[in-house]
């Protein structure tokens, strides 16, 4: 049996469509005076009603085209956690504007290279923020964007749910940013996770813990929860992690969506009874078990994972309906078409390892990378879009995952998974947290090492001897680091590339 399942096709998109509209417009007139966003903190809640926000949206939008927009004109958002980010982000859209949010901690030059690549004609700053140098266009303020609430609701902007509609930078295998451009029919592809991996109805009260401007945040933090009618719930900035299972418990947060490592902070500390919370949502990096069975035997309540990425968004999953099996990804969502690709660009036989694929007529897959053709060919194998992740699928359809293809290590002619081994390890005596990657140790010598995190000191002895016990030897690491913290970036994804800096010094 090969590793290819078809669940397409998704009803197509109606036409003509606005992906603003199609968030907002349902759940606004069926709900107008119940709360559609509600900013908390161990001090309270800013609310805004469904009613409100979308006044706020629809004169963000006439705001905008008063500067001298037009549509298809991009507009940077330079914003942090703060209620102007999703107003100017669906505004935008409403309008016919392609709106392009990025991290309020880019330095200046960082922001400077992006701004060259989008070529923006306005830009939406939050105090503070950095700003392209050169300005490249004027600037609002978030106090503005605000302030145009009052003014006359903007028409929506109707056309081919094919065109662009918003996008969003991602580093990329290279490390470069590249601008990831979505259609309007994105939002509408998002319905195949709203019962394959979400399981969020209009009852609902979504807490995620993530920033506005992380693209996890955005669709499954706050559109997705609007598009059916539930209250989206996002932490005020800088409330603390550990803060959080109190604000679930006070605030009646009945899903809760995270990154793994956040749901590894908030097990450092007492955990609440929280009886209305029915599941938890993890993305962005593969869950252990280990945090897994830790958050399930401290809550009571499972946790359903997904995997995909900024040019697709999710794809694999488990859900309410069917939770993932042990060890593994998930399940192709309805909706969509999946394979295992071999180096032939044909489906492996299930059982081997591959390329996982999605296929080019996927609604949520991007338009492309934009101002680099190139680029986007480059993922492209005929008819299938190439992930990036090793996987292998199971004879009954389930996807394990293997890691990115570009994490992989070479021991001994033999590709490694780092993966594998930290879940080996992980299971040691004494290791609170770990990450495997190759590193350097002199020209042309390469080795596994093992970078883990302890409350004390542990021998190396013991920990080579866990490996022997739980590894082939080609897998086992050769160096062993203790850290007090591994490198993550903002939105808490492990930055494994940076591991290499932090050997000691006089590391042979």
């Amino acid at each position: 049996m090969l590793s290819e399942i078809d669940l397409s096709p998704w009803p197509p998109c109606p036409a003509p469509f606005n992906m603003a509209r199609h968030v907002l417009e349902a759940s606004s007139t069926r709900f107008p005076d119940r709360m559609a966003l509600q900013i908390v903190s161990p001090k309270g809640a800013e609310r805004w009603s469904y009613a409100r926000l979308m006044a706020a949206v629809r004169g963000c939008g006439t705001g905008f085209l008063a500067q001298g927009l037009q549509p298809g004109d991009r507009v940077l958002l330079r914003l942090g956690n703060e209620v102007a980010f999703p107003v100017a982000f669906l505004g935008a859209i409403a309008a016919g504007l392609v709106p392009v949010p990025s991290s309020a901690a880019l330095t200046g030059a960082e922001i400077s290279r992006m701004a060259g690549v989008i070529a923006p004609a306005l830009i939406v700053a939050g105090e503070g923020v950095a700003l392209p140098d050169p300005l490249p266009c004027p600037v609002v303020t978030a106090k503005q964007v605000l302030g145009w609430e009052a003014l006359p609701p903007c028409d929506w902007n109707m056309g081919d749910p094919d065109r662009l509609g918003y996008a969003v930078f991602t580093s990329g295998t290279s490390g470069r940013a590249q601008a990831v451009g979505h259609a309007h029919r994105a939002i509408w592809a998002r319905g195949m996770m709203h019962q394959g991996w979400e399981g969020i109805t209009d009852g609902d009260r979504v807490l995620h813990a993530g920033a506005f401007n992380w693209t996890y945040t955005l669709g499954t933090g706050l559109m997705d929860p609007w598009t059916v009618g539930a209250v989206a719930l996002i932490p005020a900035a800088g409330v603390e992690v550990m803060a959080l299972p109190l604000l679930m418990k006070r605030f009646d947060v009945t899903v809760f969506a995270a990154a793994p490592g956040v749901y590894r902070q908030m097990l450092r500390g007492p955990m609440p009874a929280l009886p209305k919370l029915r599941h938890g949502l993890s993305a962005g990096e593969a869950m252990a078990p280990d945090l897994r069975a830790a958050w399930e035997g401290a809550t009571g309540r499972p946790v359903h994972e997904a995997l995909g990425m900024t040019e697709v968004s999710t794809y694999l999953s488990g859900c309410p309906d069917r939770p993932q099996a042990p060890r593994t990804a998930g399940w192709v969502q309805p909706g969509r078409r999946l394979a295992v690709l071999g180096e032939d660009g044909q489906p492996v036989a299930r059982g081997a390892v591959g390329t996982l694929a999605v296929h080019r007529s996927d609604p949520g897959l991007m338009l492309g990378y934009m101002g680099d053709a190139a680029a986007t060919e480059a993922r492209m194998r005929g008819d299938w879009f190439l992930t990036g992740d090793l996987a292998e699928m199971t004879h009954d359809g389930a996807v394990i995952y293997r890691g990115r293809a570009d994490d992989l290590m070479n021991a001994g002619g033999f590709r490694v998974s780092p993966l594998e081994v930290e879940a080996a390890m992980a299971t040691c005596p004494g290791i609170k947290d770990c990450a495997v990657t190759e590193v350097e140790v002199k020209a042309g010598v390469r080795v596994i090492g093992c970078f883990y995190l302890s409350d004390q000191p542990i021998p190396d002895a013991e920990l080579a001897a866990h490996a022997e016990a739980c590894l082939a030897r080609w897998k086992q690491p050769r160096l062993w680091v203790r850290l007090d913290a591994l490198p993550r970036s903002a939105n808490n994804k492990l930055n494994r590339r940076a591991l290499q800096g932090l050997l000691p010094k006089g590391t042979p």
